[in-house]
């Protein structure tokens, strides 16, 4: 039997973005999952509407991933990346590249999206400076984008939250797009938004105010989904890709949520059609078993980096100590596997269909101002209460855990994003769960 959360000490953990004296007031524990379906500590099963967070793609403890983890830990728990490599290394790099765009296919390995995103960052200012074009150091964000929790990813981020407290250490030499979510103007649209391509087109604006010499990078999350939803305009990513490209600009393509299957591709760069330079990824990049992130780069900017240093020099100084850890890689390599041999980027995209036409069924439930969606990715964004932006959805959150179903809030926008291996009655059930929650509270 599992042991209660009412007798264990819960003081010493400080859970991460988490409103702690809340949370240990009355705790909500997993102790177990398995496909679809969390275990809390009193037995109860939770569908998971969310994959974890945005990363179980395959579902719960697969037993291809902890075949593959256990044989390696078995065998090599460690091994440096620093001067060293080990055989998995290169099997997992050759995996992921892959999956990506063309071209996009020289892979530098992280620990989570946040550690990508800064990554990311110094490559696009080392490539600047191997060409000979050092002064490009300026980077172009986007409001309410979210690229991890780092000072580089703080910087080019625009959520407000994130960034006040540490506003005062935040990277000089950023500057922001305009975010593109106008309910007024496309509320309640059903994939991609027709109105908010011309929004691509500030990036002119910035391009005239800072000239184009100075600037590095621009990046976007395709589809932001820590923020609350926001879907692409049709034809914004493309004017970006266009924009950057006419001023020697590099764009990245933040895909830690969207790389892996939950638009129905394996990158949301391959869903709509565009190509950035660097891709940054991590979550499902192995079903979330092991802490990894990555960096998917253009060979042209991976070659320029390399050929720019003098012979037997480092032409990189970046990496972190558990970059391509073993076990890590062995994860990724099964996880990629059973994406592949399911087909669940394909199931995802045959899903999307019938999980659009349930979440936009929650239209008519009482407090809500709008619904957002592509592929598995949903948002059902609430009118916030007065004087207490965030309650109604955490109240949303809360009942619907309490009726089995994880949904994930952020404000008073709720989440979904389920494993790609949901199964048409637990897409009903999510939001159904939602719908009958909403109709319950004031």
């Amino acid at each position: 039997m599992n042991t209660p959360h009412s007798d264990q000490d819960l003081s010493a953990f400080w859970m991460p973005f988490t409103a702690n004296r809340q949370f240990k007031e009355a705790p909500r524990m997993f102790v177990s999952a398995k496909g679809m379906y969390y275990q809390t500590d009193d037995g109860r099963q939770v569908l998971d509407a969310t994959a974890g967070l945005w990363c179980v793609n395959a579902g719960h403890c697969r037993d291809e991933i902890i075949a593959a983890v256990t044989r390696q830990i078995g065998s090599m728990d460690y091994a440096p990346s620093f001067q060293m490599g080990h055989p998995l290394a290169f099997e997992a790099a050759k995996k992921v590249a892959g999956l990506m765009p063309a071209g996009v296919d020289r892979i530098f390995f992280t620990n989570s999206g946040s550690e990508a995103v800064d990554s990311a960052l110094k490559i696009a200012l080392a490539y600047h400076r191997a060409r000979g074009e050092g002064q490009r150091t300026r980077f172009i964000g986007r409001e309410r984008g979210y690229h991890g929790v780092g000072f580089g990813g703080i910087s080019v981020g625009g959520i407000l939250n994130n960034r006040k407290a540490f506003s005062g250490n935040l990277m000089p030499g950023v500057d922001h797009l305009q975010h593109t979510l106008n309910i007024a103007e496309a509320g309640f649209s059903r994939g991609q938004p027709a109105w908010g391509a011309h929004l691509a087109d500030e990036l002119e604006r910035l391009v005239t105010l800072h000239d184009a010499s100075t600037i590095a990078a621009v990046i976007v999350e395709p589809l932001a989904g820590s923020t609350g939803v926001l879907i692409p305009p049709v034809g914004y990513l493309e004017r970006l890709r266009e924009l950057c490209s006419k001023h020697g600009i590099l764009l990245i393509f933040d895909e830690v949520i969207t790389g892996f299957g939950r638009l129905g591709a394996p990158t949301a760069s391959a869903y709509f059609g565009v190509t950035p330079d660097l891709i940054t990824l991590a979550k499902g990049i192995n079903n979330a078993a092991i802490p990894m992130g990555a960096v998917a780069a253009k060979r042209e900017i991976h070659d320029t980096v390399l050929q720019s240093a003098a012979a037997g020099a480092i032409e990189l100084m970046h990496g972190y100590t558990y970059s391509a850890h073993p076990v890590a890689a062995a994860a990724a390599i099964a996880a990629i596997d059973l994406y592949q041999s399911e087909g669940l980027f394909e199931r995802a995209r045959e899903l999307s269909p019938l999980f659009e036409k349930a979440a936009h069924s929650v239209a008519g439930a009482p407090h809500v101002k709008d619904i957002r969606n592509l592929g598995l990715v949903a948002g059902i964004e609430l009118e916030p209460r007065p004087q207490a932006p965030g309650a109604r959805a955490y109240e949303v959150f809360r009942k619907c855990y309490e009726k089995g179903v994880m949904v994930r809030y952020t404000g008073d926008i709720l989440a979904f994003s389920p494993p790609l291996i949901v199964q048409p009655e637990e897409i009903e059930r999510m939001f159904g769960t939602v719908r009958e929650v909403l109709n319950e509270i004031k």
